[in-house]
């Protein structure tokens, strides 16, 4: 198992999932816009990402590759508002693309973080550091400023940007929960949350009017060997940015993976600009995106401290208590 109930948490698997995460992201927006480029149906192609993920869990379970356990009827129906909040969070976020820029939608998901922070504030959980606090508020101020170097209104995509950002704090402080308190691992909660999701996902693809054209292209599409291989990656990778995700969540906190989320973000639109051009530069971009930067740099220093912090005094308990 790989959940903080049965597995001692070091400062290297903290690390460890930290930036597998962070990789599996950033790749996935590269891969996502590729196979997008080819196939523009992204609610029928999240429902095969979902699908394959359960399909090979279970046969990993079969086979004896992972411990993960059976699907327990009990456990689905606690799990089912993370799956419900997972999805939310992907149909809103989908839905506000089409009144907001791609810029100030990054801007609006990267606040996040201190939605998490507030969260867990109001659900009792101990409150964090200073440092921590001030450090995502300095996240936040970055993303303000970088957006109104490049500021367009539409009230009604901003509202389901925002909705996205609440049920994507939701999902993840749940899955902290349930990894601590259901001593669930990553790899089970992401099966729970794919086998969840199919019903949710099947009834939008016919909602949206995906389906069936949308399997139509997919079979005249699969003619080609290079459509082939991105829709594959697409697939894998899928599958990999979900267990990584579940992994940092439940191995670290919440809050860290959505500022994982938002160094990620950073480096894709640092890559967008020397690697794609064509974004015209202003100073408050730029000076957003070092605040921005500035604030992920000094979180992950204050998490650093803190998990350095625990593990001396969790050494110092041991010793005492072999002096016993």
């Amino acid at each position: 198992m790989d959940s903080r109930s049965d597995v001692e948490t070091t400062p290297f698997l903290s690390l460890f999932a930290a930036v597998s995460y962070g990789i599996a992201s950033m790749a996935m927006v590269f891969i996502n816009k590729a196979i997008l480029m080819q196939y523009a149906h992204s609610m029928t192609l999240l429902t095969l990402q979902q699908l394959a993920t359960v399909v090979l869990i279970h046969f990993s379970r079969s086979m004896g590759y992972t411990k993960a356990r059976g699907v327990d009827m009990t456990m689905a129906k606690k799990l089912l508002p993370v799956s419900l909040f997972y999805n939310a969070n992907v149909a809103f976020a989908l839905a506000s693309l089409k009144g907001v820029n791609i810029p100030m939608y990054i801007a609006i998901k990267r606040l996040t973080p201190l939605a998490v922070l507030i969260a867990g504030c109001f659900s009792g959980k101990r409150r964090p550091t200073t440092q921590v606090t001030l450090s995502v508020i300095l996240i936040a101020a970055g993303v303000l400023i970088a957006a109104l170097g490049d500021f367009s209104f539409d009230l009604f995509g901003y509202s389901l940007a925002f909705i996205s950002v609440f049920f994507q704090t939701m999902y993840l402080v749940l899955v902290e929960k349930s990894g601590a308190e259901d001593g669930l691992s990553s790899m089970e909660i992401m099966f729970y949350n794919s086998f969840l999701s199919l019903p949710f996902l099947m009834f939008l693809i016919i909602a949206t009017g995906e389906f069936p054209s949308s399997f139509s292209v997919l079979f005249a599409k699969s003619y080609s060997l290079s459509f082939l291989v991105t829709f594959f990656l697409s697939l894998v990778m899928g599958i990999v940015l979900n267990y990584t995700m579940f992994l940092c969540t439940i191995v670290n906190s919440a809050l860290t993976t959505t500022i994982v989320g938002v160094l990620k973000g950073v480096g894709s639109t640092t890559l967008g600009f020397v690697l794609l051009g064509g974004v015209e530069v202003h100073a408050l971009n730029v000076s957003g995106l070092v605040i921005n930067t500035a604030g992920g740099v000094w979180y992950s220093y204050a998490k650093y401290l803190q998990k350095k912090s625990k593990t001396t005094r969790l050494i110092i308990t041991d010793v005492e208590a072999h002096r016993k």
